[in-house]
């Protein structure tokens, strides 16, 4: 059965002999590969082991409840003596993924002590195992559900990714794998089913090492292996082929008899640079052909060469032009019926007088009416007359009158705050993998629109799962000026904050070469120097982060005003 949703775990092919840089066996488009007919049948109805010896699958159905707190609800894959569930947790209410597999299943033992491994790294770039338990004749690992979160070859299908996207793909990956061996722990089933990409953007990998296990699957060099799939992921990201003769993960493979060529030269307008890393991380022997670079043979060496090219930016926005200002038919005076001129040329809309009283009675009442105007005038005067003579009485000041208006001291008149105007603002993650932190949406800290807002990438605790100290936003206020309070608005919930100011004509490279200023806690948090600095550069340094959607934990800040 293939996997039917983005959030399970991949439980593709069976054969765990081959490495990953074997020619690929077909496979579904979801990477999840068919069962051949040579395999054995597992019987379902009454327990006994296929021929093979591997005991069959448990038989169990949706409703089913493990340790009194997973409720099985959807089964995903049922393959060689294994099952893949989606499942929900009904002690924390969220949903969860949950392989189950017999406790004399010749792999069970491997299995736990893999999951058990993976669920020590603790790092978020990976789909988390939250528990690995024995338990009446069953083992079942329970891991992370993501249901935001969509998997690299479902991404593929809709063509090849962008450049910016590709690298990031390369950087996350390689960096996560390189943490992750520098533990003992090894993939080796890297396939473009088992990458998934958040809705922040950000790469996480699952079935570290469980994957493995639960086919059985082992490498000599276990390092080369999960290199090479990482090159070949990349190389499936920029060219939607996969870097082998045989088609595999819903990708066409490269033509027969041509030999791994570049990216670059398999697809136009592909990025020259990471083009070479692709064939770097590929080339199992020598060097590439294009620039005599050494091949990267371990996931450490393939993100030190990937931080030394240089960094691919992200696309510029187009900006599209508003269409011209039309007048509107209610403008031009003819709303509900058509024009009967053009509206190009204006006419002047001459109102004709109605036709004057001829009568004798008309004559009358015209007289009547000039009497009495004359008399509303000429009472009117009079009175404005008189008032504009009581006022000239009352302003003339008596003799014993003294002006005390000026007997005040201007000089300990306390001048008051202004607002400071913010001229632009940049993302500051100095202390992240790749330096860059949703630079797209910046602007949103001080637009002014309340409902708008700049956030961080979802980390695994409010501590940034302990990867770095904290992340933020720079202020840029033009010139040096004094500074004597930096209003934050937070959405998501309390947030810990530090102002940190410098008066340097540049951003500093590191957040201690800020000084430390104020800080607070809350969603709406003023900072408040002890006394007014002067700053050109204002740093909100984000400290501790709240909880979030999906298990995460996130800040979200959606309005920053500076007084003086």
């Amino acid at each position: 059965m293939a996997e039917r949703s983005t959030a399970a775990v991949d439980v593709a092919d069976n054969s765990g002999d081959k490495p990953l840089t074997a020619k690929a066996e077909a496979a579904t488009t979801d990477g999840t590969a068919q069962t051949q007919d040579s395999e054995a049948t597992v019987s379902e109805s009454d327990g006994r082991e296929d021929s093979a010896g591997v005991p069959a699958t448990p038989d169990l159905h949706s409703g089913h409840k493990l340790a009194g707190r997973y409720r099985l609800e959807e089964c995903v894959t049922r393959l060689d003596g294994f099952s893949s569930w989606r499942a929900v947790d009904e002690k924390l209410r969220r949903a969860v993924g949950v392989h189950l597999l017999p406790a004399d299943h010749p792999r069970a033992r491997s299995v736990l002590a893999a999951a058990r491994s993976s669920a020590l790294l603790g790092d978020p770039r990976f789909v988390q195992v939250l528990d690995a338990v024995e338990e009446d004749d069953l083992v079942y690992v329970v891991h992370e559900w993501l249901p935001d979160a969509t998997e690299l070859t479902a991404l593929l299908a809709a063509g090849p990714l962008e450049a910016h996207d590709a690298y990031q793909l390369v950087s996350q990956i390689s960096q996560a794998m390189a943490a992750a061996h520098r533990e003992g722990l090894s993939h080796l089933r890297l396939t473009p089913g088992a990458v998934l990409r958040s809705s922040t953007g950000q790469y996480r990998i699952r079935g570290l090492a469980v994957n493995a296990a639960l086919r059985g699957i082992t490498a000599d060099k276990p390092l080369r292996t999960d290199t090479e799939a990482i090159g070949a992921l990349l190389y499936a990201a920029l060219t939607r082929r996969w870097p082998y003769e045989n088609d595999a993960y819903g990708l066409t493979g490269l033509p027969k008899d041509l030999g791994l060529i570049p990216p670059d030269q398999v697809r136009a307008g592909v990025h020259r640079g990471l083009s070479e890393i692709a064939m770097r991380a590929l080339a199992n022997d020598g060097a590439t052909a294009s620039r005599q670079e050494q091949p990267c043979t371990t996931p450490d060496e393939l993100a030190k060469a990937v931080a030394a090219m240089p960094r691919v930016l992200p696309p510029e926005s187009t900006f599209t032009a508003p269409p011209e200002y039309q007048r509107t038919t209610y403008q031009q005076g003819t709303y509900g019926r058509p024009s009967t001129r053009p509206t190009s040329a204006t006419q002047p809309v001459i109102a004709v007088p109605p036709p004057p009283l001829q009568s004798r009675t008309g004559k009358v009442l015209k007289w009547a009416v000039s009497a009495l105007l004359i008399a509303a005038l000429g009472l009117g005067s009079w009175q404005l007359a008189e008032a504009l003579l009581d006022r000239k009485d009352s302003e003339e000041p008596t003799p014993t009158q003294t002006d005390t208006t000026d007997s005040g001291d201007d000089n300990n008149a306390i001048e008051p705050s202004k607002p400071v105007k913010i001229v632009g603002a940049q993302d500051y993650d100095p202390l992240g993998s790749d330096g860059s932190e949703k630079p797209a949406s910046i602007k949103n800290v001080y637009d002014g629109d309340a409902a708008s807002y700049w956030n961080t990438d979802g980390y695994y605790s409010a501590y940034f799962g302990k990867l770095k100290e904290g992340v933020g936003v720079v202020l840029d206020l033009g010139e040096v000026q004094q500074v004597g309070s930096v209003d934050v608005s937070f959405l998501g919930g309390e947030t810990s904050v530090e102002l940190r100011t410098t008066e340097g004509a540049s951003v500093p490279p590191m957040p201690d070469g800020f000084t430390r200023a104020a800080k607070g806690t809350g969603t709406k948090v003023s900072l408040k120097p002890d006394k007014p600095v002067q700053a050109r550069y204002l740093l909100v340094w984000l400290t501790k982060l709240p909880p979030s959607d999906g298990g995460n934990y996130r800040g979200k800040i959606s309005d920053i005003k500076v007084t003086s």
